[in-house]
């Protein structure tokens, strides 16, 4: 163990951008998953379509090849464009930022179909009950929709955000210094792999337990007054 705290504040720092990255791209999963959700749901048959190959790509090319078409190719795309229209000159994606993208994009999938699901578990009378009290658009999904949304998708959502944290890890591809490339480095360096290789076990093991505290506090608050079957 004295390895472990010699390189302790390595490990802290990856730490730290593990969580950040993973916080980030829950936060823009969140935000695509609804758009993808209500897309899916629309009247119109252009944004179903559009909903759904979304998250038909996402479930069909692995995370690894997106990271890298984002992280290589993305910034190779931008520049063309700013090339092409004389706004802007060469864009460099930095890996904290693919990263983020990246994650973001292929959990929104995820998200739009939990979020989706939920949505559709909504009594369909309520909706209808909150029309016909005059109540608009916004009021129904903030007082009737997002509540009972919520509670539908946490189990879901749940799984969705310990598999975003682990696949964090892939990050390290790209040369993104988080907790994985730090440790893999330091092990390297001293010959000793696999010590801190567990390590970095625990410390997921750890972000793990705290976020299915938290969560269950969230479904609590949100199920309060529901009758368990």
């Amino acid at each position: 163990m004295d390895v472990i705290y010699e390189y302790r504040q390595i490990l802290i720092e990856g730490t730290f951008v593990t969580i950040s990255l993973a916080v980030l791209s829950l936060l823009l999963s969140i935000v695509l998953g609804l758009i993808g959700a209500f897309a899916q749901l629309s009247p119109r048959r252009g944004l179903r379509r559009a909903g759904n190959i979304y998250t038909v790509f996402v479930r069909s090319v692995p995370d690894l090849v997106l990271m890298m078409l984002i992280f290589f190719g993305g910034q190779t795309f931008v520049t063309q464009i700013g090339s092409l229209t004389g706004l802007w000159g060469y864009v460099e994606i930095n890996q904290f930022v693919a990263g983020v993208l990246t994650l973001g994009f292929i959990f929104g999938a995820y998200m739009a179909e939990t979020f989706r699901g939920a949505i559709m578990a909504i009594p369909r009378g309520q909706i209808e009950a909150a029309m016909a009290v005059g109540m608009t658009p916004s009021q129904i999904f903030r007082i009737v929709t997002w509540p009972q949304m919520v509670r539908f998708a946490l189990p879901s959502f749940t799984n969705n955000w310990l598999v975003l944290v682990k696949s964090t890890a892939l990050v390290s591809v790209i040369g993104l210094h988080d907790l994985v490339w730090n440790a893999f480095s330091a092990g390297r360096s001293t010959h000793q792999l696999f010590t801190f290789m567990v390590t970095v076990m625990v410390i997921y093991l750890i972000i793990t337990a705290i976020s299915d505290v938290l969560l269950r506090m969230v479904d609590r608050k949100y199920a309060a007054g529901v009758r368990k079957a």
